[in-house]
């Protein structure tokens, strides 16, 4: 048997290796076909472990910068990444005489990165934000999304993307939300896990970050995020466990953070204990660049130690050798690290292909950006002067860049080269290791140009905005003002406050007083205030648009496009509404150590507005239409399983998208507010379709932390549905027997 187990560690006929491995161990394949694909893929990684050499085993656990920066932010090539390997985020070296490959992990939040436009002339899609991709509530959007990121990476012969932004946006200040979807764990798992599917389809790994809490950007390396364990089960964690569950990710990256006293990359109780035993994980965790402290993390469920450079030590290099030799770390703990990556590696097809494939279609990407674009863009408030008359004679196109094009993307590790370049590109600087990063970044085409498209017998006058007198007199020559407002976000940087930068605010008051017909444009990657709210008759949000913005926002304005985005976030009247109206640490020097003690647990958003009763400037899941919809006859059914059906109509003239929302508005264990499920519909003119939804148990119930079960009480469940979480036209009550289920 021994000499046949020897025989079969060389043998590259995968199926009989499988077969006789499983004989060996007792084990059975399992019946379904998908079963049957992990299995082999768990049993490839075994094998192959027991191939390797320990220096190839801990070359698979770290991964090297490409450039390392230095103190003065200036950069350098490290020598030991092979001289054919682009400037890209990390890359890890592989097992070529075991057909494992180099894993070349490229930044892609918003698109296929390029740091510091290091590689020259390359360009990708440039996606529109996350927020704007969860406003659409489309999951075949979020598919097709991660579909073209897996195919442009792909086409560069890159293999990892790390995009996957799911950390719940629990601040309208944080610099980081337009990277990740929304507030609420359902929808942004639901929208992530699709992402995460097309790009795996494509033979690209996939990742889910920042496990966990990365709500912060302000002394985010010395923060401490506190949080009650079962709350976080019923948030953020909720998040990531049902995005695992339904995209089954190569790997995760955990956060920069402390969670509980405990840095996140080396968490016993967040990786090992939660991720990988409760929510039965299988792939690898690496770990932020900049993120590891010790060798230890590898104990304590880190799997893979990335951009080791920019650590105090190479930690998973020479002091975890020194720890295994010394017997601190045992062998097993290694081999399960390798398995672990190996198993994403096979699960996910990326030993298949070697090299830059076939170069994409980037007209149709830019097609797809477009439409996620009109989908997400939001109409907040509209006095009947939208869509704009055709035969409007004069508009005032007022600031923002908007003869140039719209904001692209914050700044940072998702900032992407747009296909066909910036049309400004502009360093903002700052005070942190980030700081070059931060940027004005503007792509086209313009949204003056495309309104002149819209609108060719119109006159267009224009004024850059700088003065809010000057825009006020263009204004009042007009019969209708459109003003293209911005404020912009960026990693490792939080505002302040949600007003909006560079006198902007005034700017609009101005043109408002000037002109009754004044149509505000936002381009932000958060909620802001409007004290202008009263004078200005149409506010759109627009987020940041990519390459596709002006386009969008040009067909929306002139009804071409039917509005049809909700808000994934709550838009706050202003900081005193939100649980922590004093941001910790805000104003005091880099990394200096902070706590914020996340008292509101899982009420974020629309549940802190539920729970404290206050009013938003407008709520998660609004959005306006030139359509009209009416619900009627909402039921209830289940026991174990609860489903709802409603009947959603279009009551007007005007074909139109419409997002009904199905929410948890009362439980027998205490009063909450759960979005339970969602679906976008198409209606024509008078059409009506009959909505039917399933919900997932979890929502409804609570995280027993003693029982470390998910606990259903017994009793009545209050449940509505209607157009956003402040607008619900349909309640219904049903009867459930307790129950505990999961881990």
């Amino acid at each position: 048997m021994f000499y046949l187990s020897k025989r079969l560690m060389h043998t590259t006929h995968w199926p009989l290796k499988i077969a006789v491995l499983c004989a060996l161990s007792g084990t059975h394949l399992q019946a379904s076909a998908n079963d049957a694909v992990q299995y082999s893929a768990e049993q490839r990684a075994i094998a192959t472990e027991q191939q390797m050499t320990d220096e190839e085993r801990f070359g698979l656990i770290q991964s090297l910068m490409v450039m390392v920066l230095k103190p003065d932010f200036s950069s350098e090539r490290d020598l030991r990444v092979p001289a054919d390997v682009p400037q890209i985020a990390g890359w890890v070296k592989g097992v070529p005489r075991l057909g494992v490959p180099d894993l070349m992990l490229t930044d892609a939040g918003l698109g296929i990165a390029n740091p510091g436009s290091g590689r020259k002339g390359d360009q990708a899609t440039a996606f529109p934000s996350a927020q704007a991709l969860a406003a659409t509530f489309n999951p075949q959007l979020a598919y097709d999304t991660g579909a073209i990121l897996g195919k442009e990476a792909k086409s560069r012969g890159f293999n990892v993307v790390l995009g996957g932004g799911i950390n719940l946006a629990r601040d309208p200040r944080h610099g980081r939300n337009f990277e990740y979807l929304s507030e609420d764990p359902w929808l942004s798992a639901v929208l992530i896990a699709e992402t995460v599917k097309g790009t795996q389809d494509q033979k690209v790994m996939g990742i889910l970050k920042h496990v966990s809490l990365n709500s912060q950007e302000i002394n985010k390396w010395a923060l401490n995020a506190k949080i009650d364990p079962a709350a976080h089960r019923e948030s953020e964690l909720l998040g990531f466990e049902i995005a695992i569950e339904r995209s089954h990710p190569g790997a995760l990256m955990c956060a920069y953070n402390k969670v509980n006293g405990e840095y996140a990359c080396g968490n016993d109780i967040l990786l090992n204990e939660q991720v990988k035993k409760a929510m039965n994980y299988k792939g690898f965790i690496m770990s932020d660049w900049k993120a590891v402290y010790h060798w230890d993390y590898a104990l304590k469920g880190l799997d893979q130690h990335s951009g080791i450079q920019l650590d105090e030590k190479e930690w998973f290099g020479k002091p975890l050798q020194q720890a295994l030799e010394n017997g601190q770390f045992p062998r097993d703990r290694l081999s399960d690290m390798v398995r672990r990556i190996l198993y994403a590696v096979y699960s996910t097809e990326i030993d298949t292909w070697r090299g830059p494939q076939a170069k994409p279609d980037l007209a149709k990407h830019l097609q797809s950006a477009l439409e996620v674009a009109r989908e997400g863009t939001v109409l907040l408030k509209n006095n009947k002067i939208l869509p704009i008359p055709a035969e409007t004679k004069r508009i005032a196109i007022i600031g923002g860049f908007s003869h140039l094009g719209m904001l692209s993307g914050g700044g940072g590790s998702s900032l992407v080269d747009p296909v066909g370049g910036f049309a400004l590109n502009v360093p903002l600087g700052g005070n942190n290791m980030f700081a070059s990063l931060r940027r004005l970044a503007i792509t086209g085409p313009s949204p003056l140009s495309e309104l002149k498209k819209q609108f060719p017998n119109t006159e267009f006058l224009t004024d850059a905005g700088e003065n809010p007198a000057e825009a006020a007199a263009i204004a009042k020559q007009a019969d209708l003002a459109i003003i293209f407002a911005y404020k912009t976000e960026a990693e490792n940087h939080d505002h302040a406050d949600l007003s909006l930068p560079w006198g902007q605010d005034q700017l609009i008051q101005a043109v408002a007083s000037a002109n009754p017909k004044t149509v505000v444009v936002l381009q932000t990657g958060n909620p802001v205030s409007m004290p202008w709210i009263e004078k200005t008759p149409a506010i759109i949000e627009s987020w940041y648009s990519g390459n596709a913005g002006g386009t969008a926002i040009a067909e929306i304005l002139a009804g071409k496009v039917n509005p049809s985005g909700r808000l994934p976030m709550t838009f706050y009247a202003d900081v005193q509404q939100t649980p922590h109206p004093e941001l910790p640490g805000f104003g005091t020097p880099i990394d200096t150590p902070t706590t914020i003690d996340y008292h509101e647990g899982a009420e974020i958003g629309y549940r802190w507005f539920a729970k404290t009763k206050q009013k938003p400037l407008f709520a998660f899941g609004h959005g306006l239409s030139y359509s009209q919809f009416s619900y009627s006859g909402l039921k209830l059914k289940g026991k174990d399983n609860v489903s709802a059906e409603f009947t959603v109509t279009n009551t007007s003239n005007v074909a139109g998208a419409e997002v009904p929302q199905l929410y948890l508005i009362n439980a027998p264990d205490g009063e909450r507010m759960r979005l339970l499920a969602f679906e976008r519909l198409n209606l024509k003119p008078n059409e009506s379709r009959k909505v039917k939804m399933t919900i997932d148990p979890r929502l409804l119930g609570r995280f027993d932390q003693t029982q470390k079960k998910w606990h259903l009480a017994a009793g009545q469940y209050s449940i509505a549905a209607g157009k956003a979480s402040d607008n619900l036209l349909l309640k219904g009550q049903i009867q459930l027997n307790e129950k505990y289920f999961g881990q």
